[in-house]
Order: C-alpha cells, then sequence, then structure tokens
C-alpha cells in the first residue's frame, strides 16, 4: 500500500462541552461529514490543530490506523474520553 493510501491529513476539534472528547475530521468544513445528531452532542467545538497522520507516528490515546481507516471510510473519527479507573476515585480507605 502507498505511503499517500496509508496517511491521511486532518483537521482535530475539540468539544467545549465534553471534556476529553475530540473530533478528527477529513475536511475543514466538517459539517456535511459528521452526523448532525453528534455535532449537537459535543456541542460547540475548537479547532486544536491540522496534522497529518502516519501508521509510524502514534497518537496518544487511539489507535493512528484506526483514525486513519475511519477517516477514510467515513471522513470523521471521535475519540471519547478516557475512562476513568474505579481504584482510582475509591476514597472509602481515607486517602
Amino acid at each position: 500500500m502507498s505511503d499517500a493510501r496509508r496517511s491521511a491529513h486532518c483537521w482535530i476539534y475539540k468539544s467545549l462541552k465534553k471534556e476529553e472528547m475530540y473530533l478528527y475530521v477529513s475536511e475543514e468544513d466538517y459539517e456535511q461529514l459528521v452526523p448532525e445528531a453528534l455535532l449537537r452532542a459535543m456541542g460547540r467545538l475548537e479547532k486544536v490543530m491540522e496534522i497529518d497522520l502516519h501508521p509510524d507516528r502514534p497518537l496518544a490515546r487511539v489507535d493512528v490506523n484506526q483514525v486513519i481507516a475511519h477517516l477514510r471510510d467515513h471522513g470523521y473519527f471521535l475519540q471519547m474520553p478516557p475512562k476513568l479507573i474505579p481504584e482510582l476515585n475509591d476514597t472509602s480507605d481515607g486517602f
């Protein structure tokens, strides 16, 4: 597979309503790509960056190959907030 096929140019937006929720889109004018219900649920979005994704440059919280595939197939990828580990939030032992 060619490098152009394995990479993807995208824009990343963060939700100002839902903390740590990010939307990767294959076009800067993304409103036609993303379902209206999802855009409503995310609330106002703020552009974080424009980036070229490559399989050899991993992302912090999601598999870069999964993001590239979703961008190619759907035009967008939704990165959900990380799940909290219940044990870290347990204060029953006095900490």
